[in-house]
């Protein structure tokens, strides 16, 4: 999946939870991205984090820690 497309996904999740208290939005939003996006997805989104977060939501990057690194 192209890097603009999922953190565009990653950034309307991110926009669902920004209403929520701060740490219910941050788990909220890592809990989703581990129900709901396949292992691929996750290790794409692990990659946009380590190279910078650009584009993604400040609470996408903050949820980074509390989504499941999956085996590889």
């Amino acid at each position: 999946m192209a890097p603009e497309k999922l953190t565009y996904m990653a950034n309307q999740i991110a926009s669902f939870f920004k209403h929520k208290p701060h740490d219910e939005a941050v788990a909220g939003i890592a809990n989703h991205i581990n129900d709901f996006w396949e292992p691929r997805m996750r290790l794409q989104l692990f990659d946009i984090v380590k190279a910078g977060g650009e584009g993604l939501n400040p609470l996408v990057v903050e949820a980074e820690p509390s989504i499941r690194r999956p085996a590889q």
